[in-house]
C-alpha cells in the first residue's frame, strides 16, 4: 500500500508504527457555522481511508477533533447573546448530522479543544522549560528559529517567509523576539471565554489544541496524520514543530493532503456569491451523490464542483441503484436456489473486481479508479445475471457491489418511497410541537424529513414541502 506523503513529495510503503494497527488523526472543522463542501472534501476522503484500512484486516484509531473555541465562535456568540459554549455545541450538532447523511462514520474518538486545556497548558510549559517557548505579558510565542527543521513539511524557507511568502505575524508582534514566532497562549479580551494559565487568563493559540489532541489519544508519534491542502502551512508544519520539540520524536510518519474544491473553476467564497453548505447541497440531492462526485477523483487532484458535474454524479449514482435494485428482483424471482456449475465458474470472476478495486486504493487511495472497478462490476452484473440464474449467483453479484461499495462509503440500494400521506403526517406533527413550545421534538422532524430527502419552506401560506 502506497500514500504521496506531503513530507517526502513521493509515494511511500505504509508501513504502520504496531503491526496490525494503524493511528490516524484529521483535523476537524471550526465549530461556528454549518459545514460547506470545503470541509466535506476531507470527511470524505479520509473517511474512506479509515474504511479501506479495515476491510484491509487494520484496527484503526481515527481521531477528528472538533474546534470549539476561535474568534469565529466568539464572534457569533456575540452577535447572537449567547455563549461561545451554545453555539459550539449547536453547530457540533448539526456538523454530525450533515457527516451521518454524507455517510461518514464518527471517530473513534471526537475530541473538543476546550476539554483538552489542561494538556496545552502542560505541553507550553514543557516547550518553555526546554527553551522553546517565551512568555510576554502574558502571552506565550514558540521560537520558530530553534526549531532547526522547521518548514520541512511546506518545504518553505524561513528567511523566504519572514521577506515576502505568507505572514506569521500576529496581534503583539512588536513584543516578539523573532517575527515569524506564533502564539502558543494569549490573554484574554473583555467578554471572552478564558481559562486560568501561569501566564495570563487566556486561550490557547490553534496549533497547540491539535498537537496536544492528537498525543493524548494517539501517542507522541503517529502512523498519518491528515487535512486539506490549506492546513499544510502554517498549522501543520506548527503542530510539527510543537510537538517535536516538546516530545523529542517525530510527529507523524505520513501527511496526506487533499487538494482544493473549486466552484464552477473559481474559488469558494461567500464574497463570489459561491459559497455552499452541505445543507444547501442536501436541498437538491441526496448526499450519497455528494460523496459520489468528491470521490470521482484522485484525492489529491483539484476538484471543481458544478451543476453538470453533480447531475453527472447523479447518474453514476443511479446506474449502480438500478443495477442492485434489478439483482434484488432477480433474487426475490430466482427460479432455482443453488448456483449451476457453470454460474459457479462466473462467480469466480467476482475476485478479479475485488483484486482491481484493491490494486486501485493500493496505490495511494485512488478511488476514481476503485469506482472505474464498481462500474466493471455492474457490467458484469447486467450481462451475467438475467431471469434464468440462480437466487445464489445474483446475491453473490449483489453482495460484491454492495461490498465494495461499503469500503467507498456508499449506499448503492433505493431507499423506500416515502408517501406524501406520511410527510404531511410529520409536518403536521412538527407545527404542533412548534406551537407547544417543544422546538427539540420540532427540530427532530425537521431532521427525519431532511433525512427521507423533504425540503420543508416555511411561507406565509404556511409550510410547503418539495423532495430533493
Amino acid at each position: 500500500m502506497l500514500f504521496y506523503n506531503t513530507l517526502n513529495k513521493k509515494k511511500e510503503e505504509f508501513v504502520p508504527i504496531v503491526p496490525g494497527k494503524v493511528s490516524i488523526y484529521v483535523c476537524g472543522p471550526t465549530v461556528y457555522d454549518f459545514i460547506h463542501i470545503g470541509n466535506a472534501r476531507p470527511m470524505i476522503v479520509f473517511d474512506t481511508l479509515r474504511r479501506y484500512l479495515e476491510h484491509k484486516g487494520y484496527e484503526v484509531n481515527y481521531v477528528s477533533n472538533f474546534t470549539d473555541v476561535d474568534d469565529k465562535i466568539i464572534k457569533k456568540s456575540i452577535e447572537e447573546g449567547i455563549s461561545a459554549q451554545e453555539v459550539a455545541e449547536r453547530y457540533i450538532k448539526e456538523c454530525k448530522q450533515d457527516m451521518e447523511h454524507m455517510n461518514v462514520r464518527p471517530a473513534s474518538t471526537h475530541p473538543r479543544a476546550t476539554q483538552e486545556i489542561g494538556g496545552m497548558i502542560g505541553m507550553i510549559s514543557d516547550l518553555i522549560e526546554k527553551g522553546y517557548a517565551y512568555e510576554k505579558n502574558g502571552t506565550v510565542y514558540f521560537r520558530t528559529r530553534k526549531f532547526k527543521e522547521y518548514g520541512k513539511l511546506s518545504h518553505k524557507n524561513l528567511d523566504d517567509l519572514r521577506s515576502g511568502g505568507r505572514s506569521l505575524l500576529v496581534t503583539g508582534e512588536d513584543e516578539k523576539e523573532d517575527p515569524l514566532d506564533f502564539v502558543l497562549w494569549k490573554p484574554k479580551k473583555e467578554g471572552e471565554p478564558y481559562w486560568e494559565s501561569p501566564w495570563s487568563d487566556g486561550r490557547p493559540g490553534w496549533h497547540i489544541e491539535c498537537s496536544v489532541m492528537a498525543k493524548h489519544y494517539l501517542g507522541a508519534t503517529i502512523d498519518i496524520h491528515a487535512g486539506g491542502e490549506d492546513l499544510v502551512f502554517p498549522h501543520h508544519e506548527n503542530e510539527i514543530a510543537q510537538s517535536e520539540c516538546c516530545n523529542g520524536v517525530p510527529f507523524a510518519n505520513y501527511w496526506l493532503h487533499n487538494a482544493f474544491l473549486n466552484i464552477d473553476n473559481r474559488k469558494m467564497s461567500k464574497s463570489l456569491g459561491n459559497f455552499f453548505t452541505v445543507r444547501e447541497i442536501e436541498k437538491h440531492y441526496d448526499l450519497q451523490i455528494l460523496r459520489m462526485f468528491m470521490l470521482s477523483a484522485h484525492y489529491r487532484s483539484p476538484l471543481n464542483f458544478s451543476h453538470d458535474l453533480m447531475e453527472s454524479a447523479k447518474s453514476s449514482y443511479e446506474r449502480i441503484c438500478n443495477a442492485v435494485d434489478n439483482l434484488n428482483f432477480l433474487i426475490q424471482n430466482a427460479k432455482t436456489e443453488e448456483m449451476s456449475e457453470a454460474e459457479a465458474g462466473k462467480a469466480k470472476e467476482l475476485d478479479g473486481f475485488t483484486q482491481q478495486f484493491d490494486a486501485a486504493m493500493d496505490d495511494d487511495i485512488n478511488t476514481a479508479d476503485a469506482f472505474a472497478a464498481v462500474f466493471d462490476l455492474v457490467r458484469f452484473a447486467n450481462s451475467e445475471v438475467s431471469a434464468d440464474s440462480s437466487k445464489a449467483f445474483a446475491q453473490a453479484v449483489k453482495d460484491e457491489i454492495l461490498m465494495l461499495g461499503d469500503i467507498l462509503g456508499m449506499k448503492f440500494e433505493k431507499k423506500a418511497e416515502v408517501l406524501d400521506s406520511d410527510i404531511e403526517a410529520l409536518i403536521e406533527e412538527r407545527q404542533a410541537a412548534r406551537k407547544a413550545k417543544n422546538f427539540a421534538r420540532a427540530d427532530e422532524i425537521r431532521d427525519q424529513l431532511a433525512g427521507m430527502g423533504i425540503t420543508l419552506l416555511d411561507t406565509r401560506e404556511g409550510v410547503k414541502w418539495k423532495r430533493a
